[in-house]
């Protein structure tokens, strides 16, 4: 099982690095919530690659993708689709939105309004759209990639709780270190850096792998480990609200696809740890006073990981 998916992953990640310069642990990332079913949001300053990573994942997969512009005036049926007065018929006729995707870039996602934000939280989570009493499923495989600019930036909303709990992982791309910058300079003189990706899998190979993810073995120790991790998030004083049910589920989904990206056909101490860095601190609020105090939710995570015993 685990060396066919290995080959996968293997032409997959290598066809998105001839476009993403230096940024491995990214995408790996990304490929470990793609096999686990879930969603992205990738967020950083303006320029630094998140809509190039989201479209280098998504062209290199035989699905279907569209793209969602975000901004001010977006509104909900733009992304989810309408129902239209058919007058040859006289009846109507339901269109789908853009949403209705294998891969759905929400690009700049802050810049439109939590009302329209909200448009996606029923996709996201029960893979389909109502659109007019109409319910819609949504095509599998199915992954929606969010990228937002810094909170700080003009012009943005922040995203709603029961949001950012839809999404496996927050990632950041962060800036290129010198010598990805001077490939990535080549690459662009040369006019190679924005070439088209060609798609290496096919929807089957993607279901296949995230089918394979759900039969890796889980510890029942590894159970209990997670279950005090996340339990932990809400009993310290430095958090407001704590992790939910979602993110215990999200986050075991998480560590079985780590297992199976490395190879293995079983979770270890290590793959329920490092899934908890990548699932939780988006989900985790903090106190005032833990904000004032400038914590992350990374660094409070770490505080509670640290005191809770890892099982051998």
């Amino acid at each position: 099982m685990a060396d066919s998916v290995k080959d996968m992953i293997v032409l997959l990640r290598s066809n998105i690095e001839k476009r993403i310069v230096g940024k491995s642990d990214v995408i790996d990332k990304m490929l470990i919530a793609l096999l686990g079913g879930g969603h992205v949001l990738i967020e950083d300053v303006p320029g630094v690659g998140k809509t190039t990573l989201a479209k280098s994942l998504a062209d290199s997969l035989a699905l279907t993708f569209s793209r969602i512009q975000c901004t001010p005036d977006t509104m909900p049926s733009d992304i989810t689709g309408v129902s239209v007065y058919n007058a040859k018929n006289g009846g109507f006729e339901v269109v789908p939105g853009p949403v209705m995707n294998n891969i759905v870039l929400a690009d700049e996602l802050n810049r439109t309004s939590p009302k329209t934000q909200s448009a996606l939280l029923e996709a996201m989570e029960e893979g389909r759209v109502t659109i007019d009493g109409n319910n819609l499923p949504l095509p599998e495989p199915f992954m929606v990639i969010g990228t937002q600019n810094p909170m700080d930036t003009a012009g943005t909303y922040p995203l709603p709780d029961a949001q950012l709990d839809r999404f496996m992982m927050r990632l950041s791309v962060g800036y290129p270190v010198k010598e990805d910058a001077v490939r990535m300079a080549d690459g662009f003189l040369e006019g190679t850096l924005h070439e088209d990706t060609e798609a290496v899998l096919k929807s089957d190979d993607v279901i296949k792998m995230q089918e394979d993810v759900k039969k890796v073995r889980v510890d029942d120790r590894l159970k209990e480990y997670a279950v005090m991790i996340v339990e932990g998030t809400r009993s310290v004083p430095e958090v407001s609200c704590g992790a939910s049910p979602r993110a215990l589920l999200s986050m075991l989904r998480c560590a079985q696809a780590h297992a199976l990206y490395v190879g293995r056909d079983h979770c270890i101490p290590e793959d329920i740890l490092g899934a908890a860095m990548l699932t939780l601190p988006h989900r985790i609020v903090l106190t005032a006073r833990a904000k004032m105090d400038r914590m992350t939710q990374a660094q409070v995570l770490k505080q509670i990981t640290d005191h809770i015993r890892v099982p051998s």
